[in-house]
């Protein structure tokens, strides 16, 4: 399968911002090949744990043949852009995490977060540019930490408050001799059982944090560590697997939802004979406008204006859907933007990422858009899934771009003529967060300065490296 794979047409440029290159079918194709790796749960053999200090996970995954190929397949087809855009992206990288975490033999869960972290290195590494790969990879681990916490805090009762949970994960010793668990301040996790609020807010040392502060919150202290030591991941959990793989198959339905959950704010953000701009194709954007059109009868009169997005000019994609759903769409040149946008009610962008200080990464051209609305005060609003939420951030326009090839800035056919002529053709911009009025998400409208308190909602602070390019973005 995976020379099958290795045999099909490279193509250099991304699905979302082309759709004329056959990257259609080469999605579909490798979407099949991803269905036909049917995961296998019986651990037959005597396979072995992972230990990241003595082997690598390739080697470690031999014993699991369909897991590998089910990597291999989806590194090379990051690599050659058959898998891009960052819902595609996430998405395989979690059905993949799904099937290593229940397919595959671990005996602790201090083994699988190893063979999580080495195996979202490989994905990093095979396109560093596509952010929700880590950002899955990410949350794979604040889950897995999740559910090592809530399975021992439910288990130690209820009597003794949240410190006793602190040190019993810290120490296997304090956890043999005894003592209370979970008090009444914490959330419900995806089953509804309760779970330290430390979890949310880095682990065990925001779970002692809260009982240091008398029940009302974790302190900075217990969030940031304090004096408490790091939580042991070597116990042994019975029903940790059972309950890692059904927290992931919830975060494939909420991958699966988002859209239809953010669609159900387009009423109340756009109104009747509103100016709208839009800049490039995006099926998010797509479906929000849609849904504020509504039908016939329940439906809304505004205009779309559609920046074509060059050199690619994926806004005819976008304004082709829009017209076909009965909506007045204008298309629009990029060197127009600054000149419509005295005519603009609210501008409304989709975005490859969103990055920790509040600012986002999108497409190539969206920063000139950005500027031209906040010159003529016009707001700025982002729709967004929240999986494309990363805890990295960006120093310059360069951090977590990439170049995609010149041809669709000019021919080969000129190349003897234009010999001493750089041609870039960037994929993507920075828009910093004072350009950004409103991110609507699935969790509903959030302000730029909020993003980074979600960070400690997503991720575990340990987490945040996977790669060592995050070093330089962290």
């Amino acid at each position: 399968m995976l020379q099958q794979c290795q045999r099909k047409a490279t193509c250099r440029c991304s699905t979302v911002q082309n759709r004329g290159c056959g990257v259609i079918g080469m999605e579909q194709s490798y979407r099949s090949n991803m269905r036909s790796l049917s995961v296998d749960y019986s651990h037959g053999g005597k396979p072995t744990g992972f230990d990241v200090a003595s082997m690598d996970v390739r080697a470690w995954l031999q014993q699991w043949p369909r897991v590998l190929s089910q990597l291999e397949t989806l590194v090379v087809g990051l690599k050659r852009r058959q898998v891009s855009g960052p819902y595609n992206c996430a998405q395989f990288t979690v059905e993949l995490y799904r099937n290593l975490v229940g397919s595959c033999k671990w005996g602790t869960a201090g083994q699988l977060m190893d063979a999580v972290r080495e195996v979202g290195k490989e994905l990093v590494a095979a396109k560093p540019s596509e952010l929700a790969v880590g950002n899955m990879v990410r949350r794979v681990l604040y889950i897995i930490r999740d559910e090592y916490e809530s399975a021992f805090s439910a288990g130690d009762g209820s009597g003794g408050g949240q410190a006793a949970t602190s040190a019993s994960l810290t120490s296997p010793s304090a956890s043999r001799g005894g003592g209370g668990g979970g008090g009444g301040h914490g959330r419900a996790n995806s089953r509804g059982e309760s779970t330290p609020r430390g979890a949310a807010t880095g682990g065990a040392g925001g779970a002692a944090g809260t009982a240091e502060g008398g029940g009302l919150g974790p302190s900075l202290t217990g969030m940031l560590g304090g004096q408490f030591g790091a939580t042991d991941f070597g116990r042994s959990c019975p029903d940790l697997r059972q309950n890692v793989v059904a927290s992931i198959s919830e975060l494939m339905t909420e991958l699966r939802d988002m859209r239809g959950v953010i669609k159900e704010h387009a009423k109340d953000t756009i109104h009747a004979n509103e100016v709208i701009l839009t800049f490039g194709n995006s099926a998010t954007v797509d479906a929000f406008l849609k849904a504020a059109a509504g039908g016939a009868k329940d439906g809304l009169n505004f205009r779309v204006i559609v920046a074509e997005a060059a050199p690619l000019c994926s806004g005819h994609v976008l304004a082709k859907s829009l017209a076909k759903h009965g909506i007045d769409t204008t298309v629009i040149s990029d060197s127009a933007v600054f000149a419509m946008m005295a005519r603009v009610n609210k501008v409304i962008l989709s975005t490859h990422a969103v990055v920790a200080n509040g600012g986002l990464i999108a497409l190539n051209g969206s920063h000139a858009v950005a500027l031209a609305a906040n010159d003529l005060s016009v707001p700025v609003v982002c729709v967004t899934g929240l999986f494309k939420l990363c805890p990295l951030f960006p120093h310059d326009q360069d951090t977590f771009n990439c170049l995609l090839s010149p041809a669709a800035v000019m021919s080969f056919k000129d190349k003897d003529s234009m010999r001493n002529v750089e041609v870039l053709n960037p994929a993507y911009d920075y828009i910093p967060p004072n350009l950004v009025d409103l991110y609507i998400t699935n969790m509903g409208g959030l302000q730029p300065s909020y993003i980074y308190r979600l960070l400690a909602e997503y991720y575990h602070r340990d987490d945040l490296i996977i790669s060592p390019s995050d070093e330089q973005a962290s």
